[in-house]
Order: structure tokens, then C-alpha cells, then sequence
């Protein structure tokens, strides 16, 4: 049973479009993001409750190198959208210092129009040390946002190489955004990132036409070679299954943002009519489960009296070089109860 405050948050949150809502969708998140248990447990308890109001969204994931011009096109996107008449949330992922710990949270700077927009939601949160390019709460704050109504869910990565891949795995279509000079086609086929991309899509392709133009032309046959050789759903011709496509736009003049949409629109239809869509959700779900397993029992060791107890003793003698760090996991984890090993 919710206590008033949260009853109060879940009715402003799945009402109509308003100030409250907004207010109420940016206090749930934080309460997800919360590493206090009393936070957590309500955040489980109003999580439960708006799941029958989720799933009702696209989920378009973004990714690519930093200045290759994500929160330009998400920004110009955005903007298009609304005014087909969507309403879009956007949960930006910003990289957290190794050293201070701390992050920027500026994507509400670079998406200045956007971000004042009543359609439109901007949540930037710190990655805070979660490997793959999203933070831990991503999923769930994914969902809430669908809950509020937004009908466009757009997850922005942090800036990825060829193995931060987290948010392909959260979305119903994955966008690699790329830079015409970005390399040759011995780099455009390594695989990694480039083999799970729905979309691939060359941004700035005003600044340089012809490398653009190359870039495309070396990203499409490496793809057919990943195709015929990798991800078997891409080996074949038929027509009423997706196959990844490469476009070039430019996010900043607007230009091809239309032909992006339609591309997006058409996928969105075949994957629905194929049953390839329900499917993939389904998939992320249970990876989800199994993420959250992983991350509980990580926290439940690092807590656990003895493991807390032996710490101390264990890491100075893995830094002096007295015990093998295996050595040194290996009693840790005994000390749990439970042979791992």
C-alpha cells in the first residue's frame, strides 16, 4: 500500500499533461535513483503500480562517439516530432569522472529548445560508474516516462566505443549515429557496436558530401559481409523482416530528418507485423531480471558482515603482493557461506 505522498506522485504522474506531471515524473526518477532501501522499496511499490500504464511507447536508443552530434539530432528530431503531435521524453546519459565522481548533467544545455518545450522531458543522469553506456535506473525510468504518457522514448548513450552496448538492449530500435570520416571499411566492419545497429545513420554529412557519401557506401557492404557471415536474421532477402539500413543526414540544417522518421516508422511496422517487436521486449525483460539479480547480490557482498569483516586485512595483502587477488576473492566469497569457486 503507497503511502500518501507516493498515492499523490502516481495520480499527478498518470494524469494529464501539466506542471504536476512533470514535477511528479522527475521525483519518481529520483526516488529510483536513490541508493537509500527506504527509497527503494517505495520506488519498487509505485514501479509495480504504473507497470499496466508502461509499454505503450517507442523506444529509440541513440549512440555513437562524443561530438559525433547526438543531442543535435535528438534535439531536431524532438522538435519534428512534436509537431506531428508526439510527446517526447528523453533520458540522457552522462559520463561520471572516474576521479571525483561527479558529471555534468548538460544535455539540457545542448537541447535548448527542446528541453523548454511542454511536450518534451529532458532527464540527464550520471552513468555513475554502470558499464555499457546507460546508468543503472535507465530501464526504469524508461518506464515511467511511458507511464506519464510519452509515446516517444528516446535513450541517449554516453559517448560509446565498439563495446558499450547496454542500451540495444532496453530499446525497440537501436540508432549508431557516425561521422563521414569516421574510418575505412576495414573499421566500419569490425564488430561490436556497428553488428547490433537497427539504423546507422551519418550525421554532418553537410560539412563533406563525398566522405559521407564513402562512409555510407563502406558501411553498407560491410554490413551485408556482417549479414551473410554473423546475425542470421540479416542473411536473408525477406521482405517482412528488417534488415539494417545506412542513411546520411544532417542533424544541424534539418536535412533528412523526414526520410530518418520514415525509415524509423517502416521498421516500427515490420518488426509489429512479424511479431519480432513483442518478441525483443520480452528478451529485454528477462535480461533485465537477470541484471538486477547480478547487481543485488554484488550489493549483498560488498554488505555482508564478514565479507566487510576480512576486507580490510585481504585488500592490504593483495596490494603488498602477500596474496594473489584470485586468493583474495576466493575467501571473500567463502566467507558468504556459499563456494563459488
Amino acid at each position: 500500500m503507497m503511502n500518501p505522498a507516493d498515492q499523490s506522485l502516481f495520480e499527478d504522474l498518470t494524469g494529464k499533461p501539466s506542471p504536476a506531471q512533470r514535477r511528479a515524473l522527475a521525483k519518481i526518477i529520483t526516488l529510483l535513483e536513490s541508493t537509500r532501501s527506504d527509497h527503494r522499496t517505495r520506488a519498487d511499490e509505485l514501479l509495480n503500480a504504473l507497470l499496466p500504464k508502461t509499454g505503450k511507447s517507442f523506444r529509440l536508443g541513440i549512440s555513437g562517439v562524443p561530438g559525433v552530434g547526438k543531442s543535435t539530432l535528438i534535439e531536431t528530431l524532438g522538435l519534428y516530432l512534436i509537431n506531428k503531435g508526439h510527446r517526447v521524453a528523453v533520458l540522457a546519459i552522462d559520463p561520471s569522472s572516474s576521479i571525483s565522481g561527479g558529471s555534468i548533467l548538460g544535455d539540457k544545455t545542448r537541447m535548448e529548445r527542446l528541453s523548454v518545450h511542454e511536450h518534451a522531458f529532458i532527464r540527464p543522469s550520471p552513468s555513475s560508474g554502470t558499464l555499457g553506456g546507460v546508468a543503472e535506473k535507465t530501464r526504469e525510468a524508461l518506464l515511467v516516462a511511458e507511464a506519464a504518457g510519452h509515446d516517444i522514448v528516446i535513450v541517449e548513450t554516453v559517448g560509446v566505443g565498439q563495446s558499450e552496448i547496454a542500451v540495444a538492449g532496453m530499446t525497440d530500435l537501436f540508432l549508431l549515429l557516425q561521422l563521414p570520416n569516421a574510418g575505412d571499411d576495414l573499421q566500419a566492419i569490425k564488430k561490436g557496436v556497428m553488428e547490433l545497429a537497427d539504423l546507422i545513420v551519418i550525421n554532418k554529412a553537410d560539412i563533406d558530401p563525398n566522405a559521407a557519401m564513402r562512409a555510407q557506401a563502406f558501411i553498407t557492404s560491410s554490413l551485408r559481409l556482417l549479414g551473410f557471415q554473423g546475425n542470421p536474421d540479416h542473411a536473408t532477402h525477406q521482405q517482412d523482416y528488417w534488415h539494417p539500413i545506412v542513411m546520411s543526414l544532417s542533424a544541424l540544417n534539418g536535412q533528412g530528418i523526414p526520410e530518418l522518421w520514415e525509415s524509423i516508422l517502416h521498421f516500427q511496422k515490420l518488426q509489429t507485423a512479424n511479431g519480432r517487436l513483442q518478441e525483443r521486449r520480452k528478451q529485454q525483460a528477462g535480461s533485465w531480471m537477470w541484471e538486477r539479480i547480478d547487481a543485488g547480490l554484488k550489493h549483498a557482498f560488498r554488505n555482508h558482515p564478514e565479507v566487510q569483516a576480512l576486507l580490510p586485512r585481504l585488500s592490504a595483502e593483495v596490494n603488498a603482493g602477500t596474496m594473489a587477488a584470485s586468493v583474495a576473492a576466493r575467501r571473500l566469497l567463502e566467507a558468504m557461506g556459499h563456494e563459488f569457486f
